[in-house]
């Protein structure tokens, strides 16, 4: 049984094959219209999304399938003391795959590890969020027409944002990416990343202006502080505005850069900069569905193979 927990669960080589699938739905959508006719996809979020759950679910229902779940771990029998383990159980006796959002780290692997159908990590805590850095990775290679070969900025949130984690560790396997973290001292980026970095001899930079480094990127991938991750509500206030972009600091950018954001935006990007033609956090979402599409598809021909050795 094959499951999603990291981005790095694909190679290189099979993220190629999964993005070329996704590109093709999106090309011809009506092909796939009834790829998973019969399947059912369980949808287990602990903790509360818009984006990722009802993403998810499009994807789902795009491919002719059916969803079944829950939205918040206070409706399911979580609030009663049930673990992850026996839900996952359970799901499986109704589900042909699931995806799950957890606060804590490392819950959708113990539920991996339970289950008798393919799961997804929907996001874990601080943790990851594969599927929000095969969106962000589609994204790049569909617009830019690479994943090499580029200067990256990820700005804001860089300690507590799973998703600039992520995506750090799937673009460290491709060629020639130089990293630029600009956040303020409270929010760099942790220290077993530059770690990591330094190790594999990658070139990267921390700063806090955002403005001095724009000219020099091809991508700034901004980031929200995020309220539910601070234990200190005075940390959080001080730090919220911390960086804000608008169409005065775009002036500075590069004509083909792009602004890639994984949302909810709150006040780090000003409304202003959204007609940009180089703003793209709203087709980003939709690249959300054609790689979850995509990817519900890989996960399931994979089970169905296992079951024919059976």
């Amino acid at each position: 049984m094959r499951h999603l927990m990291s981005p790095l669960d694909f190679t290189p080589q099979e993220l190629d094959r999964l993005f070329d699938l996704a590109n093709d739905i999106e090309r011809n959508p009506a092909e796939y219209a009834h790829a998973c006719e019969g399947k059912i996809l369980a949808t287990c979020f602990y903790e509360p999304s818009t984006r990722t759950r009802l993403s998810f679910e499009s994807a789902m229902t795009r491919l002719g399938g059916s969803v079944i779940g829950f939205a918040d771990a206070a409706s399911s029998s979580a609030s009663k003391g049930e673990s992850v383990s026996d839900t996952i159980r359970i799901i499986s006796c109704y589900a042909d795959i699931c995806a799950m959002r957890h606060p804590k780290e490392g819950a959708p692997m113990v539920a991996a590890e339970k289950s008798d159908i393919p799961v997804i990590n929907a996001g874990d805590g601080g943790h990851q969020h594969p599927t929000q850095t095969l969106t962000d990775l589609l994204t790049i290679r569909s617009l830019k027409g690479r994943l090499e070969n580029f200067t990256i900025g990820l700005c804001g949130d860089l300690k507590f944002g799973r998703t600039v984690h992520s995506l750090i560790k799937a673009l460290v396997r491709y060629d020639n990416i130089r990293f630029i973290f600009i956040s303020p001292e409270e929010l760099r980026v942790p220290d077993y990343i530059t770690e990591m970095l330094k190790e594999k001899g990658i070139a990267f930079e921390e700063v806090i202006r955002l403005e001095n480094v724009m000219p020099n990127l091809d991508l700034l991938y901004m980031t929200r502080v995020q309220k539910e991750r601070f234990f200190n509500e005075e940390d959080y206030v001080r730090l919220k505005d911390f960086y804000i972009l608008n169409t005065d600091k775009m002036t500075l950018a590069k004509e083909d850069m792009l602004i890639l954001h994984p949302l909810p935006r709150v006040n780090e990007i000003s409304v202003e900069v959204d007609s940009d033609p180089r703003a793209v956090y709203f087709k980003q979402a939709k690249y959300g569905v054609y790689v979850r599409m995509a990817l519900i598809l890989t996960l399931l021909k994979t089970a169905e193979r296992k079951d024919a050795l059976c």
